[in-house]
């Protein structure tokens, strides 16, 4: 089955697309990435997005005209995508996550927006959408999905390794370790989105390319304490975060009695980042941690986190034959082949969710759908050429 992937992450620069034909072999599932892409939001489109993101408030207007945008954006990276790799069996869309209520810990709901009629009419397509909902209707966090992908990345791997993904929001995945403990997966806290939200209130730049700014900057000690302080990251697992919490109001109320050089603001979130990223991968013993997302392209960053997990290898999850930047949308691709072929995509010690559960909806295309028939033994590696 050939699958198109799309995501929009937390820093809502752009559509990750990923086209990768997977095929079961036993309980090995192989995927070849035929084309995996970026494909920036139009500015106007992404200016509107930035205004409607937390803490702002919106009309029902507002939300049905973003949803609509949005969804015929993700229609044009399709058909982008389906011109360069050609016909694809199923598009999977996670859309673009605009608002992940929670309380005391507890997810209540998640809203992505990205009207999936709008890809299915466009390609012809049959699309699964909104993946999100039904792990929090089973109990769950509703993310980080990504754990399905890891997980079967990573098993048989030596030691004791764990995927760390630096998007909008850093997180981690630890697989099972047999005859241990179930795996574990969850949000650790901010990795762009404080570190876009320093950048924007330095020079007005939507993220510090190539670390540029931390690099000019010094930490400041005192700010950093602050930002550590946060009672989020004393939660237990699972529990996920987002832009609900950490953004540049968030940032700006923790400034408010402080007079800091602008790069040392983004040069101190950076460091944030990194210091919990290496508490919580020493407090599991990792021993290996394999890292993608937008953070990677970071240097000072991926420096910072090096230098707090001295003797831990530290590698990009290319060694795997997962491009950085391309991972989420792949791991929706996979996603959505485990809809289609009525798999569960949640692991529920990983999201909190009261059983496994197969996930999302489906839009048809053009055609009669069709339904594969389930594995007669569901995948339990995945290997990615």
């Amino acid at each position: 089955m050939r699958v198109l992937g799309m995501i929009s992450g937390t820093s809502h620069d752009g559509i990750d697309v990923a086209v990768v034909d997977f095929a079961l072999a036993g309980t090995t599932l192989h995927g070849s990435l035929r084309h995996a892409a970026c494909i920036p939001y139009p500015p106007a489109l992404r200016a509107r997005l930035r205004a409607a993101l937390p803490p702002a408030s919106l009309t029902f207007a507002e939300v049905c005209t973003l949803d609509t945008l949005i969804g015929q954006a993700f229609a044009d990276a399709a058909s982008a995508a389906l011109a360069v790799a050609g016909k694809v069996d199923l598009i999977c869309s996670h859309g673009q996550t605009v608002y992940h209520w929670v309380e005391a810990g507890k997810v209540h709901g998640t809203l992505q927006l990205g009207q999936p009629a709008w890809i299915a009419e466009r390609t012809g397509t049959p699309v699964v959408s909104d993946l999100r909902a039904r792990d929090v209707a089973a109990g769950g966090q509703g993310a980080p999905l990504v754990a399905l992908m890891d997980t079967l990345l990573l098993s048989g791997l030596p030691g004791r390794p764990a995927a760390l993904n630096l998007g909008g929001i850093a997180n981690l995945t630890i697989p099972t370790h047999p005859g241990a403990f179930p795996a574990l997966a969850y949000d650790l806290g901010p990795a762009n989105a404080l570190i876009d939200a320093a950048a924007w209130r330095a020079c007005g730049a939507h993220f510090d390319r190539d670390g540029e700014l931390a690099a000019a900057g010094r930490i400041d000690p005192d700010l950093l304490a602050a930002l550590l302080a946060e009672p989020y990251y004393a939660l237990p697992p699972p529990k996920t975060t987002g832009k609900e919490l950490f953004n540049l109001a968030y940032l700006e109320s923790l400034l408010s009695q402080r007079n800091l050089a602008a790069v040392d603001v983004v040069a101190t979130v950076t460091a944030l980042t990194a210091e919990i990223v290496a508490a919580e991968v020493k407090r599991h013993g990792i021993d290996t941690v394999i890292a993608s997302g937008g953070g990677c392209a970071n240097p000072t960053l991926m420096a910072m986190v090096r230098s707090r997990l001295d003797g831990i290898n530290v590698v990009t999850s290319g060694t795997l034959g997962v491009p950085s930047d391309a991972k989420e949308a792949i791991a929706f691709a996979l996603l959505g082949y485990f809809t289609a072929h009525g798999l569960p995509g949640n692991i529920p010690s990983c999201t909190g969710a009261a059983a496994p559960r197969i996930l999302g909806t489906i839009t048809p295309g053009r055609a009669q759908l069709r339904i594969p028939a389930p594995p007669s033994e569901p995948p339990t590696r995945l290997l990615l050429a």
